[in-house]
């Protein structure tokens, strides 16, 4: 076998990796929300709980998806159409994950530190108002 074969095959499990990390992510984000509802019995707090526990499932998704698509652009073709493809595709994973780290968090990184809470939105808080 190639190195080009074998990094091909290492992108492969990379981005199988990310596929179960995903479908597992959002198993447990169901379950840790539904013992949420039945602690509490809110759903809105079940909700919030569901939307932070997945986002955060997905950013690390989007993150081991980054790296295989790395690998394989890289090492397996790195011809010029295919790197630029891969900055196109790592520009709207990277947007991505900003946006969805804001919409967890509640508040953008830079704004973070200003919070009086060590840095953290008052949990159960999305708004990022004190």
């Amino acid at each position: 076998m190639t190195f080009q074969e074998w990094m091909d095959r290492a992108a492969q499990v990379f981005e199988g990796i990310g596929g179960v990390v995903l479908l597992g992510g959002l198993v447990l984000s169901v379950v840790v929300a539904g013992r949420s509802w039945s602690r509490d019995r809110d759903g809105r707090s079940a909700y919030q709980v569901l939307r932070r526990t997945f986002g955060g499932v997905i950013l690390l998704g989007l993150e081991i998806l980054i790296a295989a698509d790395l690998l394989r652009t890289v090492t397996v073709a790195p011809t010029l159409a295919n790197v630029l493809i891969l900055g196109v595709i790592v520009l709207i994973r990277t947007f991505l994950s900003f946006s969805l780290e804001i919409e967890i968090e509640g508040v953008p990184p830079w704004r973070r530190a200003l919070l009086p809470t060590l840095g953290r939105p008052p949990r159960g808080r999305t708004d990022g108002q004190d």
